[in-house]
C-alpha cells in the first residue's frame, strides 16, 4: 500500500497497523489484543533467534545439536504405526551419506509428496538417532528438477510467537513496516554529540540489522545478544527506563512533603530502651534517613539489608520522627504473619513511650475495624501497621506523612501506589521508605531504582552465629532424620521445606502432606507441624503461632514460610528439591534459621543428577552466606525476574535489553539521561514513548 501524502508528513512510527496490506479489521483487533498497534510496535518486536539457510551444508558434515540446512534427493520413505503414526524419509546426497527425516505429525497427502528420486531441501537440528543422524520435524521444501532454489541473502528470522497469528503473518507484517522506516534522522532520537563516542550503529541500522542480518553476520554473537546492532537497541531502551524513573521522581519532588526537621527525642529515647546496640551500619542508614526527612520535597529511599540486619527498628525511629512532628506513619507487609511480626515488634518498642501503634487486616472486622478506622481518620493511632488493607478506598488517615512498604517486590505497582496517594492532600504527599530483606546488585538497583536513593546496612549484630550450610543428595534422608530428632531432644525446633515445583499448587501441598506424614511416623517423639498455601489463611496462621510458641517441634511446610517467620530457637533448616530453587529463594529459607545464639546448620537436599547451573547455585550457597555476594551470582545466573518479582513494572519485561548481560551499558545510559534532561528533554520524553508508553506512572511506585 503505498504511502499517502497525509502520512508523508506524519511520523511514521505511529501509523496505525490497519495501513499495512493484509491487515484488516480482524487481523488489527488480534494485533492490539497483543500490544501492536502501530508500526512502531512491529519494528521493536525484535527475533528470538536465527536460522542460516543462507548456504547447503553436506548430510556428511553434519554435526549433532548444530542447525543447518541440506539439499538431497528421497531415497526411501517409510510409514509405521509401531505406537504411534510415524514417518520416516531417507535423504542422500553427493557426499554419500544420509539422513533421516522424521515426522510424528502428518497428513496422508503431505506423505504422498516424498517420492523417491524427488529433491527436497530442508532445514532443523540433527541428533543421533537409530540408523545414523536424522531431524525430527525440519521445514523442508521439494524442488523441481529446473528449480536452482536459490539460497538467501539474508539470515532468517525467528520471531517470539504471537497467539493467534500465524508465524509467518507475523514475519510479512514486519517485514512490511521495516519497508516503511523513515530516514536517520527523522528515526534518531539521541543528538549526534551524544552517539559520536558511542561506537555503535546508528538505530535505523540497527533495527535493519536486528531484522534483516546478512549471510555473513556473526551468527553467535546474534544469539548471544551481543551484537552492536542489538547493543544499540538496548542502550536505548535502558535509557528509556532510567528516564521514565527519574521523570517520576523530578515530577514527585516537585510537590511538598511535611518537612520533619525538628526533634528526634523520641528516637533517643527508644534507642536508649532497646535492649541491643544499634550496628555502626543502622545509624549511617538511619541518619540518611533522618537527613531526608528534614527536606521539605519526598524522601524516596530504598533500604536494602540481608535477613536480621535489623531493618525494622530503623523504619521504627523514622517513624517516630513523624510521630514527634504530630503526624502519622504507616508500615504495610506483604503478608500477615510478617505484618503481625512488625506489629509486635513495635508496639513492644514503641507503647512504652507512649506511641498508639494500631492493627489493620482483612481479618480484623466488625466494630474492632470500625474502632481502627475511626482511630487512623482522628489521628489518634500514630502508627498503623497492615497488609494490603491499609490500601482500601475506605481507609482515610488524619495526615499520613510516612509510608513504609516492607518486602515491596512481593505487591503489585498499583497497591503501592494506593499506598502512597493515601497522604495526598494539597499538593503534599508522604515521604516513601522501602524495604527489602533480598540484596539487590548495585546494576540492577541502577536500573530498577534510578527513582530511589538506595541504603544498605551492611552489618549484621553482633553475637549471631553464621549458618553453616551443607549440600546432601537425597539418598541421605535417613540420616537427616535422626539429626532432626538430636536437635529436638535438645530442645531445638526445626523447619523441613517442601519445595516440589509443579504447576499446580495443590501438587506441592500433597508433598508436603506425604513428607508430613511419613516425618510423623518416623518421628513420633515429636509434635510435627503442616503449612502450605491451600490451607486456610487462619489454619496457617495458627499452625505457624503454635511453632513460634514452641508447641509444635518440627514444621513441614511449602516455601510459604520464606518471608518473616521470626523463631529464634529453631536451628535446623532442611530444604527438599532445593536444586529447583533460585538462589535469592533459598537465602531467604535459610535467613529462617540462625536468628538466635545457637549454632545453626540449613541442609540443601538435592535429587541428582544435578544440572550445571544448579550446581553452581548449591555451591554459592555452599561457600558464602553474604546476601549481596549471593545477589550478584543470582543476577549473573538468573536474570532480573527472581530478584525483583514478576510484578516489578517493566524490568522483567524488557523487549532487548538483559541486565545481566548488558550491565555494562547502565553507567553509558544515565550519562546520557543527564544529557537529555539538562539540553534535550523533548528527545527524552520521545525516548521513553517510544519504548515505555504508558507505563511510565507506574515505573516508580
Amino acid at each position: 500500500m503505498p504511502v499517502t501524502r497525509s502520512e508523508a508528513g506524519a511520523d511514521p512510527a505511529h501509523l496505525p497497523l490497519s495501513r499495512l496490506p493484509g491487515v484488516g479489521e480482524r487481523m488489527a483487533e488480534k494485533l492490539a489484543a497483543r500490544g501492536m498497534l502501530t508500526l512502531q510496535d512491529l519494528w521493536l518486536h525484535l527475533p528470538r533467534r536465527y536460522e542460516d539457510r543462507t548456504s547447503i551444508v553436506p548430510i556428511r558434515a553434519l554435526q549433532p545439536g548444530l542447525a543447518a540446512q541440506v539439499e538431497g534427493r528421497v531415497e526411501a520413505v517409510e510409514r509405521g504405526f509401531r505406537y504411534r503414526p510415524m514417518l520416516r524419509v531417507a535423504v542422500g546426497d553427493d557426499s554419500q551419506a544420509t539422513l533421516v527425516l522424521r515426522f510424528f505429525h502428518f497428513r496422508a497427502a503431505q506423505a504422498a509428496q516424498f517420492k523417491p528420486g524427488a529433491r527436497i531441501r530442508c532445514y532443523g537440528t540433527p541428533r543421533a538417532g537409530q540408523h545414523g543422524l536424522e531431524i525430527v520435524h525440519p521445514s523442508y521444501r521439494l524442488l523441481d528438477e529446473e528449480d536452482a532454489g536459490q539460497l538467501g541473502e539474508l539470515l532468517d528470522p525467528v520471531y517470539p510467537a504471537l497467539e493467534g497469528i500465524a508465524p509467518g503473518t507475523v514475519r510479512r507484517l514486519i517485514g512490511l513496516a521495516l519497508d516503511r522506516l523513515p530516514d536517520d534522522e527523522t528515526l534518531e532520537l539521541l543528538p549526534l554529540e551524544l552517539r559520536v563516542g558511542l561506537n555503535l550503529p546508528s538505530l535505523k541500522q540497527a533495527l535493519l540489522t536486528a531484522h534483516r542480518p546478512p549471510r555473513d553476520a556473526d551468527l553467535a554473537a546474534l544469539s548471544a545478544g551481543t551484537h552492536p546492532a542489538q547493543r544499540r537497541l538496548a542502550l536505548e531502551e535502558l535509557l528509556a527506563h532510567h528516564l521514565s524513573l527519574r521523570r517520576q521522581r523530578i515530577a514527585l519532588q516537585r510537590q511538598r512533603a511535611a518537612r520533619l526537621a525538628d526533634g528526634g527525642a523520641l528516637a533517643d529515647r527508644l534507642r536508649a530502651n532497646l535492649p541491643f546496640a544499634l550496628t555502626g551500619a543502622q545509624e549511617r542508614v538511619f541518619g540518611q534517613i533522618r537527613a531526608d526527612l528534614a527536606k521539605p520535597a519526598p524522601m524516596l529511599r530504598l533500604v536494602q539489608g540481608d535477613v536480621g540486619s535489623g531493618k525494622t527498628v530503623v523504619a521504627a525511629m523514622a517513624a517516630l520522627l513523624a510521630i514527634e512532628a504530630g503526624k502519622q506513619a504507616a508500615l504495610m507487609a506483604p503478608t500477615e504473619l510478617l505484618a503481625e511480626q512488625h506489629l509486635a515488634n513495635l508496639r513492644g518498642w514503641l507503647e512504652p513511650l507512649g506511641v498508639r501503634v494500631a492493627w489493620l487486616a482483612g481479618k480484623v472486622t466488625g466494630k474492632a475495624r470500625a474502632g481502627v478506622m475511626r482511630a487512623v481518620a482522628s489521628g489518634e493511632a500514630q502508627i498503623v501497621v497492615g497488609t494490603h488493607a491499609l490500601m482500601q478506598e475506605n481507609v482515610v488517615f488524619h495526615d499520613l506523612a510516612l509510608a513504609i512498604v516492607d518486602e515491596q517486590h512481593r505487591f503489585g505497582v498499583h497497591q503501592r501506589l494506593a499506598l502512597r496517594d493515601k497522604g495526598a492532600g494539597g499538593n503534599v504527599v508522604p515521604h516513601q521508605l522501602v524495604m527489602t530483606a533480598t540484596p539487590i546488585p548495585r546494576t540492577l538497583a541502577m536500573a530498577a531504582y534510578a527513582d530511589l536513593d538506595v541504603s544498605a546496612i551492611d552489618e549484621l549484630p553482633p553475637g549471631r552465629t553464621p549458618v553453616q550450610t551443607v549440600v546432601l543428595s537425597a539418598e541421605r534422608r535417613p540420616e537427616l532424620i535422626e539429626r532432626i530428632r538430636n536437635a529436638c531432644a535438645e530442645g531445638r525446633q526445626a523447619y523441613w521445606v517442601c519445595t516440589l515445583i509443579d504447576d499446580s499448587d495443590e501438587v506441592v501441598a500433597q508433598a508436603a502432606q506425604t513428607t508430613y506424614e511419613n516425618l510423623s511416623a518416623s518421628l513420633p517423639e515429636l509434635r510435627v507441624g503442616l503449612v502450605h498455601g491451600r490451607m486456610k489463611p487462619a489454619d496457617k496462621q495458627a499452625t505457624m503461632r503454635a511453632f513460634k510458641d514452641g508447641a509444635i517441634d518440627l514444621l513441614v511446610a511449602t516455601t510459604v514460610i520464606e518471608v518473616g517467620v521470626d523463631v529464634p530457637n529453631a536451628s535446623l533448616m532442611i530444604v527438599e528439591n532445593a536444586e529447583r530453587l533460585g538462589l535469592a529463594q533459598l537465602h531467604q529459607l535459610r535467613g529462617r534459621v540462625g536468628r538466635g545464639s545457637a549454632a545453626s546448620s540449613c541442609v540443601l537436599l538435592y535429587q541428582p543428577p544435578l544440572s550445571a547451573m544448579a550446581r553452581q547455585r548449591l555451591e554459592t550457597m555452599r561457600q558464602t552466606n553474604d546476601g549481596f555476594v549471593i545477589a550478584e551470582k543470582d543476577l549473573e545466573l538468573r536474570g532480573p525476574g527472581e530478584l525483583l518479582g514478576v510484578r516489578q513494572t517493566g524490568l522483567a519485561a524488557f523487549r532487548v535489553a538483559d541486565l545481566a548481560r548488558d550491565a555494562a551499558l547502565l553507567p553509558q545510559a544515565r550519562e546520557i539521561a543527564d544529557a537529555l534532561l539538562a539540553g534535550s528533554p523533548d528527545a527524552a520524553d520521545r525516548i521513553v514513548q517510544r519504548w515505555v508508553g504508558g507505563a511510565a506512572r507506574y515505573a516508580s511506585a
